[in-house]
């Protein structure tokens, strides 16, 4: 019939491999929730796959009355927030000169940017020039030496020079200096990529433990990510006594904990995919 639609082998097949890619993508997060949920006598014997058996908030009820928990999970929105927002701002002014034909060494500039994604001074003197400026022990270790992000920065770069150029003149001729430009016009129109380097911010402040783990000191600001480290690695969670229940084994409260720390990525994702083809697609041609 004409406008049935027809299963090609390559329709078929396509289908096929993102159905199992989509199945061992959940399959984890299903497993972590199910175990979340389910009683330590069930965990302990190897019952729970898909679903809970004998389902039931202890483990939740336990994270939510210790105090390092609830108390780190604060500490990572505070430090995501604040530097996703000082990596926003950085790289949009930073990506605009580089951006300009005109700008003097432009070429060595961008050179040398590119280097430090081969070159670094590495974690030691990188730890010294943190110590010397007195930032150990303090949010502005975690967020100030890595304000800009390589990859990110040419991603803006590229973005910008793809803009319409026409926009910027007229902007010139009306009296506008650069930064009203910038400010203006070029931020607001480069929103989509924004969105999308901002994420890829958002998720790596989230996820991020191996910063906070060297440059804290203080165990109550550690965020989320070196506390569940804790619990993974170094058997933090220890067998305890909730009242009104049975004892809560290590693995029901870490996959709790593991769930609890996925949330917010779970609720921004979705909303912020979108941005990534706009960000592609726009000021992919000029006029």
């Amino acid at each position: 019939m004409v406008g049935e639609k027809r299963w090609s082998l390559f329709t078929i097949f396509n289908t096929l491999v993102l159905t199992a890619v989509a199945a061992a993508t959940l399959y984890p997060v299903i497993y972590i929730i199910a175990i979340s949920f389910s009683e330590s006598s069930a965990i302990a014997q190897g019952k729970v796959f898909l679903w809970p058996v004998g389902f039931n908030f202890d483990s939740y009820r336990y994270i939510f009355s210790e105090d390092r928990i609830p108390s780190a999970y604060l500490n990572t929105i505070m430090y995501t927030a604040l530097g996703t927002l000082i990596n926003l701002v950085m790289t949009a002014v930073a990506a605009y000169p580089l951006s300009r034909p005109g700008l003097f060494w432009r070429k060595f500039f961008v050179i040398g940017i590119v280097l430090t994604m081969f070159l670094n001074g590495g974690m030691i003197p990188t730890y010294l020039v943190v110590d010397k400026l007195g930032l150990l022990d303090s949010i502005w270790a975690i967020v100030l030496p890595n304000a800009i992000w390589t990859m990110e920065l040419l991603i803006l770069k590229s973005f910008y020079e793809n803009m319409s150029e026409s926009l910027r003149e007229s902007a010139i001729l009306d009296g506008a200096s650069e930064f009203r430009i910038l400010w203006s016009i070029i931020i607001p129109l480069s929103k989509p990529a924004l969105a999308s380097i901002g994420l890829f911010y958002f998720m790596g402040h989230w996820n991020s433990y191996f910063l906070p783990m060297i440059y804290l000191n203080d165990v109550d600001k550690y965020p989320l990510q070196v506390v569940l480290r804790d619990m993974l690695i170094l058997q933090y969670a220890e067998e305890s006594q909730v009242e009104g229940t049975k004892a809560l084994t290590p693995d029901a409260i870490k996959n709790a904990t593991i769930f609890i720390s996925m949330i917010p990525v779970l609720l921004i994702y979705p909303f912020a995919q979108k941005y990534f083809a706009k960000g592609v697609m726009l000021g992919s041609e000029k006029g």
